[in-house]
């Protein structure tokens, strides 16, 4: 038998996440809870956790505050529960580093097909096509002030630390790296990441590079490795490529 994924449901209303743990675990997961980000926190540090559901209105922390720590140290997927007026909150928390949202409320039919959705992208590299096998960049390849490990998953800092990244910024590095100097629009961004299961409104993909450059770019203001040309993509600019 797999082993269960385990997945941490955090939410400041026992009721509603008691609700939620409950189906899930009739779904065959392994589920924690956690009322807040203090909880969660002392989770992630002890214990495998493969998801993190995530309530965005909680008083005493609001979710996109324990996001921002979440994304500091740790590359977990996380699904977050926004209410349904509040698209700025989805925005946000994508810009953050969110891999997915719900909106309150759900059918819990709607946050399994979300939940297998997230996991079997961040637990199943994409296949290559055959484009993708003729352009294969070197298993570490230098983006920016980082260094990207193909095959370890990892991105490194320049001081040689683990720079936190989901699965989703490690596909959109991977197929960035294995077409450099190359314009990849939006769509093609999607299409050779094999996440057609996205839902890019608008600024999705917008939002997710803006993210990457945070994190690679030396200046993410002036971006040298990232590069947008506008009205048509992104493409990655090898150091000394220009």
């Amino acid at each position: 038998m797999e082993p269960k994924h385990h997945i941490a449901v955090v939410d400041d209303e026992p009721d509603l996440r008691s609700s939620v743990a409950d189906y899930l675990q009739l779904q065959g997961y392994m589920v924690s809870q956690a009322g807040g980000g203090p909880q969660l926190r002392a989770m992630l540090a002890s214990e495998p956790i493969d998801l993190v559901l995530l309530d965005l209105r909680m008083p005493d922390e609001d979710g996109l505050t324990v996001l921002r720590g979440v994304r500091e140290h740790f590359g977990v997927p996380v699904i977050m529960v926004t209410a349904m007026g509040d698209p700025i909150d989805r925005i946000v928390g994508l810009e953050v580093g969110a891999d997915d949202y719900v909106v309150k409320p759900f059918e819990f039919r709607e946050l399994l097909a979300r939940i297998r959705t997230v996991l079997r992208r961040a637990s199943v590299p994409p296949v290559p096509t055959a484009a993708d096998a003729a352009e294969q960049p070197a298993e570490r390849t230098r983006i920016g002030c980082c260094t990207l490990d193909l095959s370890a998953r990892r991105l490194f800092g320049p001081d040689g630390k683990d720079v936190p990244l989901t699965a989703m910024e490690f596909d959109l590095l991977r197929v960035l790296v294995s077409h450099p100097n190359r314009v990849l629009s939006r769509d093609q961004l999607l299409d050779l990441a094999h996440h057609d299961s996205w839902e890019p409104f608008d600024r999705s993909v917008d939002i997710r590079v803006a993210r990457l450059r945070k994190k690679v770019e030396r200046d993410p203001a002036k971006p040298e490795a990232i590069r947008t040309v506008r009205g048509t993509g992104y493409m990655f600019v090898p150091d000394g490529s220009g």
